[in-house]
């Protein structure tokens, strides 16, 4: 049984909480097979490396269009001029090395009865086992009046890369008294804290650059993680320069206006100098084509195997899947792919796998040198994730101190969880 979650041992989060499932059955893995595995995110990649550890015979084939992978962990810090955009970005020559074939095709169509999947190329791969880790898509059809176009003057930057860059600079030619409107899509979405933790990066950025400015949040939720937290710290740091409006006091967003760059809410319309519109999500496109989302857009899926409740020989991993009280985390995607592979390797083995404990924590940085924390365990109940006991949270009212270390730990959490899945 894994440890409950430290502030020692969450540093490497959810990925070091997985490794100890993956080992000891793993290992006595007695056939090869074929495992391809869609998406080179934490998920897949984790995934990936898991398999090959467990058995050099399996052939593992993982299927991702870009050739580097650019992180949405700590890609806030680049919108707020702290961190370059370089630092987030990695290639996969090193799981080639490790024996993983590297395929840098998007996957176009799933043959479930045939199991196959066919990349863009036109190039077929067979599998025993299919394991997708999509990461997640835009459920556009539910903002009116947002779609790709508006994404190039309204920035979402939550999927990292050309947006993240594109938000940046959007700051940076903002005059001094400006507006920023952060729009929040409600749950489930990627990385819960995450918006929050940007308002209040955003925030540093304006008040050493440009301190007569704002940062507006119009939110989907009444409550949301962390908000303690943030909003102690967004007094303590920003004072009033950050305003919230909730979902009872009308802050959700009905749609968007392109052409006057107007975002619609409930109860009045905000035409803010930087709008930074994040929309409601699902799982990645190839979940659709293959079958393996429901009628919420998210993936069904036994919690034990992470094998699709849709489609048979099919896994699920990271975002894309109903997960439950898991959050849609980097680390949780990490330890969804080491256990995932964990089962796997006994399914091709004849055995029955053993339910996973999931264990990680989640760090939001607010300034530089001003961080915080959620650590939680998860395991297996009827359909879903549910967190058991061992979690912590930061506490409220802690010193400078603490929140400086924990600033350090989430980089070093980030570097170990990279270096884990990346090489």
């Amino acid at each position: 049984m894994n440890a409950p979650v430290t502030r020692r041992n969450a540093i490497l989060g959810i990925a070091v909480a997985a490794t100890s499932l993956v080992a000891p059955s793993m290992l006595r893995a007695q056939s090869a097979g074929r495992v391809v595995v869609v998406g080179g995110g934490f998920g897949g990649t984790a995934c990936a490396r898991a398999l090959k550890r467990a058995d050099a015979r399996l052939q593992v084939t993982l299927i991702e269009p870009n050739k580097t992978y650019v992180s949405c962990p700590f890609s806030n810090e680049v919108i707020a001029g702290l961190r370059e955009i370089e630092a987030q970005q990695f290639g996969y020559d090193r799981l080639g090395a490790a024996g993983i074939t590297v395929v840098a095709q998007a996957a176009t169509a799933i043959d479930a009865q045939k199991r196959r999947v066919t990349t863009s190329d036109g190039t077929a791969f067979g599998y025993d086992r299919l394991v997708l880790s999509p990461g997640i898509d835009f459920h556009l059809e539910a903002l009116p009046g947002y779609d790709e176009a508006t994404s190039e003057t309204m920035p979402h930057a939550w999927k990292a890369g050309a947006q993240t860059l594109l938000l940046r600079r959007q700051l940076e030619a903002m005059p001094d008294g400006g507006t920023v409107a952060i729009a929040i899509p409600a749950n489930p979405s990627r990385c819960p804290p995450a918006p929050y933790e940007r308002a209040g990066l955003i925030a540093h950025y304006l008040k050493t650059k440009k301190p007569r400015s704002k940062v507006l949040i119009l939110d989907a939720k009444d409550t949301f993680s962390l908000q303690r937290l943030f909003e102690q710290a967004w007094k303590e740091l920003y004072g009033d320069m950050i305003e919230r409006v909730a979902l009872s006091q009308g802050g959700r967003v009905t749609s968007i206006d392109a052409a006057t760059k107007t975002i619609v809410t409930e109860f009045g319309n905000y035409t803010p100098d930087v709008a930074n519109v994040i929309p409601p999500q699902r799982a990645g496109r190839i979940a659709g084509v293959a079958g393996v989302a429901d009628a919420t857009g998210w993936c069904p899926i036994d919690p034990v195997t992470f094998e699709s409740k849709l489609v048979p020989n099919v896994h699920v991993i990271g975002d894309a899947s109903l997960g439950g009280g898991i959050p849609k985390s980097a680390s949780a995607a990490s330890a969804q792919g080491k256990a995932g592979a964990a089962a796997i390797v006994n399914l091709l083995a004849g055995r029955t796998p053993e339910a996973p404990r999931l264990a990680g924590v989640c760090y939001s940085t607010v300034a530089p040198g001003y961080g915080f924390s959620l650590a939680g365990n998860y395991q297996p109940r009827g359909d879903i994730f549910a967190e058991v006991e061992g979690g912590a949270t930061s506490p409220v009212d802690a010193p400078r101190e603490l929140r400086a270390r924990e600033a350090t730990e989430a980089e070093r959490w980030f570097q170990a969880i990279t270096a884990d899945c990346f090489g």
